[in-house]
């Protein structure tokens, strides 16, 4: 019997042999950088000739793999071989094909520090922040295979026609495309990719071009547990060619996408086009991004705000679509709070992640990254006050350090506090009032995740109702929602909200098939 659905217990890095351990899937990892992955396409390797390199960005010299690039060939036989093994698999029983996920889970778990550690390499994960990713990999395994039993027994919800013989049945939509993105390398990806297969699908996943190896791995994950060829297929390669040609393809019924809004828009116009041979409207499955806040009145402990300030807008670099990105605080606690941020930003450790269980914050993703940031931050000097941080860090390896940097009295319309920078950048917002706190909170094109701190019970309720978030928390941070415990997803330019973690996500991913026998 199958126990109940539990969270992934998080590391316990003050314990010695914990962080032994990690210590050595780190130097494990070290030791197998910069091999080569080829695309994987119906269970076979495809090496088309040329190749890209992911590099490590705290030191961009150093190349984490070599994968082989897709073309639009590729992408074409990849939608048909997925297509083909739909055919059959949407026909395997539900609780076999949640077993796949079970049996990967339980891989995993016993690989947990080394999945863990090639985040760190690939994408400058802390080792805090690459646990707490591959524990979040885990419950969704975990969790969709649980969701896809409980909806194999949707009969059982329906009501009594004593006429009649009564089934309900959840089935697979056919071929998704699954597009993850780098900054949860392992989980979302992870989470997208295995509620596809649970569901009854042909799953082609294409990875980001920055945390491919990451990517790989769970492939491989699965495959090594006897996962059917073309079930699961791997294909990295360019949006342009790769991407754009999976998602006009006419077999293809569906896209599940995380990643920016430009993107998500595009995939979004050019999936709405039905193609010659097409039986089918595609869904998309769309995560975009936020600008999230983080309110704080008066009446509010204002030690826990400013220390969950901090942990929301720079745990991994800002490099979440949840990160706090924006303060708002009621102007006669305004003083007090951006005070106390900018103390606690400064004790802030910035470094080479594989170096130090210590180190809070590497390096940002790319270089592109890095200049698209540092221009923001260029912004924010031009236009308000620089409380901290604002500059690169220099290295001896090169790497994409930035401190992290809060602007102080930035109004709530100004640029940087109304575009997703997704970096280590803080806006602190005074507001006149919560009235006008809660307006400058809904006050972008966002709406995904936010925070209330505040003890005045009718402010928190009346929060309930108008603070237009599809995460809300109140007296915490706005970062770390829990599989199972806190479904995700946005409104507005966030998204099509669709409640990853939640009980009605694997609803995306099948249609309902009602079927009556008269007796």
């Amino acid at each position: 019997m199958l126990p109940d659905f539990r969270n992934e217990p998080l590391t316990d890095f003050s314990n010695p042999a914990n962080r032994q351990a990690f210590a050595e899937a780190i130097d494990y990892v070290r030791a197998n950088l910069g091999r080569q992955y080829p695309i994987v396409i119906g269970g076979e390797e495809h090496w088309p000739g040329e190749t890209f390199d992911s590099i490590n960005p705290a030191r961009p010299a150093e190349v984490v793999g070599t994968f082989a690039k897709g073309t639009k060939e590729l992408a074409e036989k990849a939608v048909q071989v997925a297509y083909d093994a739909y055919r059959s698999w949407q026909y395997t029983p539900a609780f076999e094909r949640a077993r796949y996920l079970l049996k990967a889970a339980s891989e995993m778990r016993r690989r947990k520090h080394e999945f863990s550690a090639w985040m760190v390499f690939e994408v400058g994960k802390s080792w805090v922040e690459a646990d707490a990713d591959t524990a979040e990999a885990i419950d969704f395994l975990e969790y969709y295979a649980r969701q896809m039993m409980r909806l194999d027994n949707a009969s059982s919800l329906l009501a009594p026609y004593a006429p009649e013989q009564l089934d309900l049945q959840y089935i697979g939509l056919g071929v998704g495309v699954v597009i993850p993105p780098w900054n949860f390398a392992n989980a979302i990806m992870t989470g997208m990719t295995s509620a596809s297969i649970v569901s009854g699908n042909g799953v082609i996943m294409k990875p980001a071009s920055t945390s491919p190896t990451i990517a790989y791995k769970l492939a491989e994950l699965f495959y090594e547990q006897g996962l059917p060829a073309g079930v699961l297929n791997f294909l990295p390669g360019p949006g342009s060619t790769v991407g754009d040609t999976m998602v006009d393809h006419p077999l293809t019924r569906y896209i599940a996408f995380t990643g920016s809004k430009e993107i998500g828009m595009r995939i979004f116009e050019r999936a709405s086009k039905v193609h010659p041979g097409q039986l089918w409207l595609k869904r998309t499955v769309l995560e975009m991004g936020g600008k999230d806040a983080v309110v704080v009145d008066e009446t509010a402990d204002l030690e826990s705000a400013a220390r969950d300030i901090v942990a929301s807008a720079f745990g991994f670099q800002g490099q979440k679509c949840s990160a706090g990105s924006r303060a708002i605080i009621v102007r006669n606690v305004y003083d007090e709070v951006a005070g106390r941020v900018v103390e606690l930003t400064e004790k802030l450790s910035v470094g080479e992640t594989d170096q130090d269980l210590g180190i809070y914050m590497g390096p940002v993703i790319d270089k592109n990254a890095f200049r698209d940031i540092m221009e923001y931050i260029r912004i924010g000097r031009e236009n308000h006050t620089l409380l901290a941080g604002g500059n690169a860090i220099e290295t001896d390896t090169n790497g994409y350090f930035i401190q992290p940097t809060v602007f102080g009295d930035v109004p709530g319309d100004a640029k940087i506090a109304q575009e997703e920078i997704f970096g280590p950048v803080l806006a602190m917002i005074p507001a006149q009032n919560f009235d006008d706190a809660l307006n400058i909170a809904n006050s972008t094109e966002y709406g995904l995740t936010g925070a209330l701190f505040s003890r005045d019970r009718d402010r928190l309720e009346r929060a309930r109702r108008e603070f237009h978030v599809g995460n809300l928390y109140f007296n915490r941070k706005c970062t770390g929602a829990l599989v199972g415990v806190h479904p995700f997803g946005g409104f507005n330019m966030s998204g099509t909200d669709s409640k990853a973690g939640g009980p009605d996500y694997l609803l995306l991913f099948t249609q309902a098939k009602s079927i009556a026998e008269r007796l």
